[in-house]
């Protein structure tokens, strides 16, 4: 399936019950977990955060592709932050992330066998593209710019970040690919 056709079906999947409902609830699992299910690792000055916001993202992904996946990525950020925004202050860059990150896996995982090779591609470049060079940016922006921290102190830190969840998300984007792969074809032959 070409890259175009892709897209061409992922809206088109916007038009489907089933697939609103689906992700319906992936944008509600997105944001109990970007509210509940986050951790920040100490050892590392706290910017290191452990979280499974990417596991709904990665779910509608393969399901629905990439446009599903990235509406599930941006309206997950936007809703999680106005339910818990302790304070502090919206900033739309991370909803940028949340969409392009959708958009990224959806390329990779919608419409093909989710194997080691199609998760480690889309991963790696969303790690590198999104989750260092771009919230590395967004962090200096927010945190850095005006002050004796360079941009590279972020970018090394994100480096950090990602190096060390690098395994864990790409095995567990794996399993539950999978098992959403077969769980969806499952519902899609016995319900319609």
């Amino acid at each position: 399936m070409t890259l175009k056709e892709k897209f061409i079906n992922s809206v088109k999947e916007l038009s489907n019950v089933y697939a609103l409902t689906a992700l319906g609830m992936l944008l509600a699992l997105r944001v109990i977990v970007g509210i509940f299910a986050n951790s920040t690792m100490a050892l590392f000055g706290n910017a290191v955060k452990i979280s499974i916001n990417f596991l709904p993202i990665a779910v509608a992904a393969a399901l629905f592709g990439p446009i599903g996946a990235g509406l599930v990525g941006a309206l997950g950020d936007i809703i999680s932050f106005f339910l818990n925004s302790a304070g502090t202050t919206y900033f739309p860059g991370f909803t940028i992330n949340g969409f392009i990150t959708g958009i990224i896996l959806g390329i990779f995982l919608y419409k093909n066998n989710i194997n080691i090779k199609s998760v480690l591609t889309s991963w790696s470049i969303n790690a590198v593209l999104i989750e260092v060079l771009l919230s590395g940016y967004w962090l200096y922006f927010i945190y850095g710019a005006g002050t004796k921290d360079s941009f590279m102190l972020y970018l090394w830190t994100r480096v950090i970040s990602e190096a060390i969840k690098f395994v864990p998300t790409v095995l567990i984007i794996l399993g539950v690919g999978k098992v959403t792969s077969q769980l969806h074809s499952a519902i899609k032959e016995n319900f319609g």
